[in-house]
């Protein structure tokens, strides 16, 4: 199982690669398009030419994994930066757009001060 969160770097590749080599031409890739290093243990996010696969190359403690997902209608859209926030990487994932998402305020009293 596959456990990312928040506190995991995640980095976009916006310029369009092709998603099937394996591990070593998207290590490459990492090193040479992106200039990171892909041993860092960062989510690295790889979209196609038509926006509609997307890749997860990532690496914990001994080992790469790579995570597809495919939309069966509509495109993946890209955020503007190639360094997004965790919710923009759940909203990415998810097929949202990342346009349409508000970011609220949340404020939250402690449970003595309610009443």
């Amino acid at each position: 199982m596959l456990a990312l969160g928040p506190a995991d770097r995640s980095y976009v590749y916006c310029v369009p690669s092709d998603l099937r080599k394996g591990f070593d031409g998207l290590c490459g890739l990492v090193r040479s398009g992106m200039n990171r290093d892909p041993l860092s243990g960062d989510i690295r996010v790889l979209v196609n030419r038509r926006q509609t696969y997307i890749q997860l190359l990532v690496r914990d403690c001994s080992r790469f994994a790579l995570c597809y997902r495919r939309l069966e209608s509509g495109t993946f859209a890209l955020p503007v930066t190639g360094t997004p926030d965790w919710t923009q990487v759940v909203c990415l994932l998810e097929g949202a757009s990342l346009k349409s998402v508000r970011y609220r305020w949340r404020n939250t009293l402690p449970v003595a001060a309610r009443g």
